[in-house]
């Protein structure tokens, strides 16, 4: 898939803000810093489109980034950051709720995990969770080219073990910098539109 066109983000807090042109959409999801606008970037092939940041937590709201003209990344704001306040994170929540349980156009989720760690409680929660709603998902380990060959495959293991994926789940490692995992992502995509 060739990336013609990319519009800045619709913005959205609630189902009255979403788009209304009925195309596909492709939630992002994962980890405050997992490096969802990094991934964003990479996948769209813009530098700094989506808005990176050293300080986790920036995201707070709903972005559809339509891309050529023909579906929608979505991104949502990450879970697990501590400096986020209590209510702040409950909003978040149901705000994501509330896209899950409504969104007709949604196609396909990725969840984003970092390559180098264990994942932690809250990607094991949030996987279970979007599995209660029968969607379907693609995990994504992002930073994989932080990890040497001899420790993928400890990763590898580390990862499906504790996230419980079935042999048939798919799992996609990922990295911005050699862009390992990009056409697999977009032929997913392609394979909706």
């Amino acid at each position: 898939m060739e990336i013609l066109s990319v519009e800045e983000p619709q913005i959205a807090v609630r189902r009255s803000q979403y788009p209304e042109d009925n195309r596909a959409e492709f939630l992002l999801v994962g980890r405050s810093n997992v490096g969802k606008s990094s991934f964003i970037n990479c996948l769209i092939e813009r530098k700094n489109f989506a808005k990176t940041s050293s300080k986790p937590g920036k995201t707070q709201t709903l972005n559809f980034y339509q891309v050529n003209k023909s579906f929608y990344l979505v991104d949502v704001p990450g879970y697990g950051y501590a400096s986020v306040a209590k209510d702040t994170q409950k909003k978040f929540g149901m705000m994501i709720e509330e896209y899950l349980k409504t969104r007709e156009n949604l196609k396909h989720v990725f969840l984003l995990v970092d390559y180098r760690h264990k994942p932690t409680e809250d990607d094991v929660l949030m996987y279970e969770f979007l599995k209660y709603y029968n969607l379907n998902i693609t995990i994504v380990a992002t930073k994989y080219d932080k990890i040497t060959k001899n420790g993928r495959i400890k990763q590898d293991k580390l990862i499906r073990e504790t996230l419980k994926l079935e042999d048939n789940q798919l799992f996609i490692p990922f990295s911005t910098i050699t862009k390992k995992g990009r056409e697999d992502i977009l032929n997913i995509i392609s394979s909706y539109i």
